[in-house]
């Protein structure tokens, strides 16, 4: 294990870059993904097959709101040139007709806008939790490796990242969608009216576009650094949670010195000083955009006053085109407005995109039709020169052993050497970057996943356990572990890991409550737990990390005789360890190393390994 102080200077120098990072410019990975995004992503309808109809619907509500815009300022504007002109018409009869249609205008106009903002809160929702359904399993499935290096990503992506969809479908969808119909239809009916005011658009009009992608690609750097600076903080925190009980015990959580709370704050500092940068560039757009807007209208209606005045246009079409007028800046400005409030669900959008997007040799993997595993006893797994890189060379390097049935194999060697990750490449999760794993001849990439994990009860260094009953927790390793066995039979199996002494202790037993990751037991217990659910499986391989670690020496000697006893019935047991009892207890112990060829030895007599 690292030192307190490795450990804590480790974590300094992390979140000083992360500080540094965090308040530097946007990086050229982040332009890339700028320069690249579409208005509409055409991965968002990939993943999310639910946002395909409301697309279609929100098209065809976009339609009926545009048509409705027309209707309202041709039929305003003639009333109210009518009444102006025409004192004989200043009477509610003489426009009978026109208010009907006004009335039915604005009614459908409200009507679908309402039916749009509540379609697009449902579309909203089902997209995110699709997505973040998505993610869930695509995460699961990733590689070890992969898993622990992004877990706090794909953490941060689904816990609140990917809410931010919502404001994209209830806000920017919608007004992008007015924004490409309404502006042109608009354009055309002001020609027929006035064609100076639509000339006077056209020219005015690109200005807020213009702008707006300007401020908006700066804003989306901005949101995309937010998102990362936010699951550093995370990641950083999570670690800082993990050490905290280490560097308390050594006096090391505070003091004059940079200590974890300091870093803790700098970090907390720098992202709320990048989310307020964030906010105030969108305010400033905001009012950019309404700016040019207002600026714009105001040029219309002078140029509209003017030749009125001086009789050189018609009442009724300089007021058709003044009504027009704010309509074609309008969705314009609402894409801007919106733009802004989607970034932070885009960004989070980009980042679950990179997680669901699909691996080739993966993909052929699950498509491809493995071969089953049919052995009833403990097969023969041969490593031969099994490499693997890691971040500082390969560990393990050229490991070749047999892990024979009916043996008690043991893997030791220093930290670092690749033990663990020999036990994934095993698992068939991890594929060894050379060499390959045999499982009775035929290579562990050819199984059907599915068929040989069920052969198999892995203990991992850290075994997960799930809010539940303990009995819950027994059975989590599927159907075939005890849902046919006596409860003579788990007892046995828990007398043999010494968890029989920690159900004695509760009243509940069994049916005892536990926690995540099984709070409420001591890391013994939990241990022991651990182990009875491996045991209870009684599947013909054992594949175990370090199962003695939490252990007193009794409960410790139990366990090895259980394993030795399991092997003798004809099981595959395979052990991490590093503990002389442990090493005494095995038949054959290999000797894993990182960067060098891994020697395997008989207990009393040396083996020569081809």
């Amino acid at each position: 294990m690292e030192s307190a102080s490795s450990r804590e200077g480790s974590a300094r120098e992390r979140s000083d870059a992360v500080v540094s990072e965090s308040l530097s410019q946007d990086g050229p990975g982040q332009a890339r993904r700028r320069s690249g995004r579409r208005p509409v992503d055409p991965r968002l309808l990939r993943y999310a097959r639910s946002a395909r109809p409301h697309l279609v619907i929100a098209v065809a509500l976009a339609l009926v709101i545009t048509a409705t815009i027309v209707v309202i300022a041709i039929v305003l504007g003639r009333v109210l040139a009518g009444v102006i002109t025409d004192p004989n018409t200043r009477e509610f009869s003489s426009w009978t007709t026109e208010l009907v249609v006004l009335a039915t205008a604005v009614a459908v106009r409200g009507l679908a806008s309402w039916w749009q903002a509540r379609l697009a809160h449902r579309a909203g929702s089902a997209v995110v939790a699709e997505l973040e359904t998505a993610v869930l399993r695509a995460g699961a499935e990733l590689p070890p490796r992969e898993l622990d290096a992004r877990r706090t990503e794909i953490a941060v992506v689904v816990g609140n990242g990917l809410s931010g969809l919502r404001g994209w479908f209830t806000g920017y969808l919608p007004a992008l969608l007015l924004a490409c119909l309404v502006p042109p239809v608009v354009l055309v009916v002001m020609a027929l009216h006035d064609p100076t005011s639509a000339l006077i658009a056209v020219i005015t009009v690109p200005l807020i576009p213009v702008f707006m992608v300007l401020i908006g690609l700066l804003t989306q750097g901005r949101a995309e650094a937010t998102l990362a600076a936010t699951t550093r903080l995370s990641d950083q925190i999570l670690d800082l949670f993990a050490g905290m009980p280490t560097l308390r015990a050594l006096g090391r959580e505070g003091g004059d010195a940079p200590s974890m709370a300091n870093q803790v704050q700098a970090l907390g500092d720098s992202l709320r000083q990048r989310t307020m940068r964030a906010l105030r560039m969108a305010f400033l757009s905001s009012m950019v955009l309404e700016s040019l807007a207002t600026l714009s209208v105001a040029l219309i209606a002078v140029a509209i006053g003017l030749r009125l005045v001086f009789g050189e246009m018609a009442l009724y079409g300089g007021l058709v085109a003044l009504i027009l007028a704010p309509e074609v800046y309008w969705p314009l400005r609402q894409v801007g407005e919106k733009f802004h409030a989607a970034q932070d669900g885009m960004a989070a959008a980009d980042r679950a995109f990179a997680v669901l997007k699909p691996n080739v040799d993966a993909q052929q993997r699950v498509d491809a039709v493995g071969r089953a595993v049919t052995a009833s006893g403990g097969p023969t797994i041969t490593l031969r020169g099994v490499t693997v890189a890691a971040r500082t060379g390969t560990a393990p390097d050229q490991l070749t052993a047999e892990l024979a049935p009916g043996l008690v194999t043991v893997l030791t060697g220093p930290n670092g050497c690749g033990k663990s990750t020999t036990l994934q490449a095993i698992l068939g999760l991890i594929q060894p970057d050379a060499g390959a794993v045999l499982v009775d001849g035929t290579d562990v990439r050819a199984l059907d996943p599915d068929s040989w994990w069920s052969h198999i009860a892995w203990l991992p260094q850290r075994p997960v356990l799930v809010p539940g009953t303990l009995r819950e927790n027994v059975e989590l390793l599927g159907a075939r572990t005890v849902p046919d066995r006596t409860d003579d039979e788990l007892r046995a199996v828990s007398a043999a890991t010494g968890f029989d002494s920690v159900l004695a202790e509760l009243p509940e037993g069994w049916n005892t409550v536990v926690g995540q990751n099984g709070t409420g037991l001591s890391l013994g217990q939990r241990q022991r737990l651990a182990l009875t659910r491996v045991l209870a499986a009684n599947r013909p391989i054992l594949l175990l990390d370090e199962p003695t670690a939490h252990l007193d020496p009794e409960s410790e000697q139990r366990v090895l005789d259980t394993l030795r006893t399991l092997a003798a019935g004809g099981a595959t047991v395979v052990v991490i360890a590093h503990r002389p009892t442990v090493l005494a207890a095995a038949d054959v112990v290999v000797q894993v190393g990182a960067g060098a060829v891994a020697a395997t030895e008989r207990i009393g007599q040396e083996v020569r390994v081809s």
